[in-house]
């Protein structure tokens, strides 16, 4: 059994850059290297499929979340331990929150923002305490991240709420920032909580609309 899950926000393309799908890569397989399960939007291409297949490779257990409404479009993967076809957008994220101990985001469209910007406005909420990181890879979200320095500077963002998430480089210092957050300082492969950065437990997540689970086959 996994410690934790952690919720991987991603694009459904590889993007421009190689080091994109390179980054999705070596953080799934470090997921699975230091015992955590994934939760991802349950798709077979683009970044979303690199890590969940390295997730899959490393032996983690892997839940994907896909509406149907979309699954012409992200086709669902096949091995996969679960995969839940849902009714909307809004049960997918709230089926993947409730699922995850922690959240990352990786380099995405407006569907990654939208999961992450909402997850983080939850937070802000006190709706839950868990960890949120964001993996700027290759500088990638750096406008975002000057936009929401702007919001805050016009007052329209707290700076205790700009601070909610975590800003990484890249996946080997998002796998340091989640084990400090989530199993706390020394002690990085033990059993962990849900702490949030606050170090408290994580409050539960709304609860999603029912989903129907389809197992998948064995993880290789």
């Amino acid at each position: 059994m996994p410690k934790e899950y952690v919720c991987v926000f991603c694009g459904s393309s590889d993007g421009a850059d190689p080091a994109y799908l390179q980054a999705a890569t070596h953080l799934g397989s470090l997921l699975a290297a230091r015992g955590f399960g994934l939760v991802y939007g349950g798709a077979s291409i683009g970044l979303m499929a690199a890590v969940a297949n390295a997730a899959l490779a490393g032996g983690a257990p892997v839940v994907g979340v896909l509406p149907a409404v979309i699954e012409g479009r992200e086709v669902a993967h096949p091995a996969l331990t679960e995969l839940h076809l849902v009714g909307t957008m809004h049960e997918r994220k709230a089926l993947m929150a409730e699922r995850a101990d922690a959240f990352v985001a990786l380099p995405g469209g407006f569907g990654t923002l939208d999961e992450f910007l909402e997850i983080l406005t939850w937070a802000q909420l006190g709706i839950h305490r868990k960890p949120c990181v964001l993996v700027n890879t290759r500088g990638y979200f750096d406008g975002l991240l000057s936009f929401l320095d702007h919001a805050v500077r016009e007052r329209f963002i707290q700076p205790r709420h700009r601070g909610a998430m975590e800003v990484v480089a890249d996946a080997n210092a998002a796998l340091a920032t989640l084990e400090r957050l989530l199993c706390g300082p020394g002690d990085p492969g033990g059993p962990g909580g849900s702490a949030g950065p606050g170090g408290g437990p994580s409050d539960p997540s709304p609860s999603p609309a029912t989903s129907s689970p389809t197992p998948g086959p064995p993880a290789p």
